[in-house]
């Protein structure tokens, strides 16, 4: 990649959303001018904590587009050399029709962005915000990699529109966008692939599965018990740290897993009574494998998800993410311990 001249603006999509508030915090402290995008403009709800930012009365404009509208990213990008593209649908219940809400705005939002990337001839590096998701779908896919740890070199080839919809559409975009990089020569790719990303949020939102997953840890709704389900963590200003690093790493390339270290539920519960030792329903045990195949479909649990995923440890290898982009991460606890902290200052739980 190119030298990339710091007085020009950075466009990150999806400026409302967890991670991108974040990533559009650090550029504005560190004097970066920032072009960001939201959807619909008159839902200043979504997107007002932007502009309470520090600088963004002076560095912060937002636009508005739609992933699925062709060329209106272009206006945000004008003379942008460097595109953080982190807007996509991120919800994994409640979805009736998975094409229509999760795989056309992932695959067509994906396109439509790059293909505004191939109009703009200021661009010299694009960073996708991936997932974990386009690594593997099941816990149980673990068992194929070559030493029991998922690392960059994996691509989830078990997802599909009727079995983890989410985790197909995040690898289905991903590989577009490879796709798309290959074919030309002026910009390159990098992608950030974090595992489930927790920490405090900067908006009062509670609209996100990571806000929605802490209040179920902590409103008794696992009390009796919580499943075995590991999950890799990372905290979400590692991952915006994570993106800020490949976009102005000259040499970084591909593929970055962003994953601190691997927990369940009753875990992260454990590490909240440490803080919070009589405040919370927390879980307060695993519950039995045969009590979640009879009682997990009342939980949104297919029988088939429990079978692939309850019990079966997952575990990422982050090491060519610390090599790549110098990235240190945050302990789990901090993480766990913030993210409570602000959604109860927030009135979240």
């Amino acid at each position: 990649m190119q030298a990339i001249d710091k007085s020009k603006p950075i466009l990150v999509t999806g400026g409302g959303g967890y991670i991108s508030s974040w990533i559009i915090k650090y550029l504005l402290e560190d004097g970066f001018r920032v072009n960001t995008t939201v959807r619909d403009s008159s839902r200043k709800e979504k997107y007002s904590h932007l502009e309470s930012l520090k600088s963004s009365k002076d560095n912060l404009v937002i636009y508005e587009a739609d992933l699925l509208k062709q060329n209106s990213f272009l206006k945000s990008m004008k003379d942008c050399e460097i595109v953080i593209h982190t807007a996509s649908p991120f919800f994994v219940t409640k979805i009736n029709d998975p094409l229509k809400e999760l795989v056309q705005p992932a695959k067509e939002g994906t396109i439509n962005v790059l293909s505004s990337v191939n109009q703009t001839p200021s661009v010299k590096r694009v960073v996708l915000t991936s997932s974990c998701a386009s690594i593997y779908g099941d816990n149980i896919d673990i068992k194929f990699t070559k030493n029991g740890i998922f690392t960059e070199e994996y691509w989830n080839k078990t997802s599909s529109l009727e079995h983890n919809p989410y985790s197909f559409s995040k690898t289905i975009a991903e590989e577009e966008a490879w796709k798309i990089a290959k074919n030309q020569k002026r910009w390159d790719m990098i992608s950030i692939n974090p595992a489930f990303v927790m920490g405090p949020a900067l908006s009062k939102r509670a609209d996100s599965t990571s806000v929605q997953t802490m209040q179920h840890i902590c409103n008794g709704t696992f009390f009796l018990g919580a499943p075995e389900l590991w999950f890799g963590i990372t905290d979400v200003r590692d991952v915006a740290r994570a993106h800020i690093l490949a976009a102005f790493h000259e040499k970084a390339v591909g593929r970055h897993i962003i994953s601190a270290d691997s927990l369940p539920m009753v875990k992260m519960a454990e590490i909240i009574k440490v803080k919070y030792p009589n405040k919370f329903l927390l879980p307060q045990s695993t519950i039995p494998y045969f009590l979640i195949w009879i009682f997990g479909p009342l939980l949104g649990f297919s029988h088939q998800y429990i079978e692939k995923n309850i019990g079966m440890k997952v575990a990422f290898d982050n090491t060519y993410t610390k090599e790549d982009l110098g990235l240190s991460f945050t302990n789990i606890e901090d993480t766990i311990w913030d993210h409570v902290e602000q959604l109860l200052r927030d009135g979240l739980l």
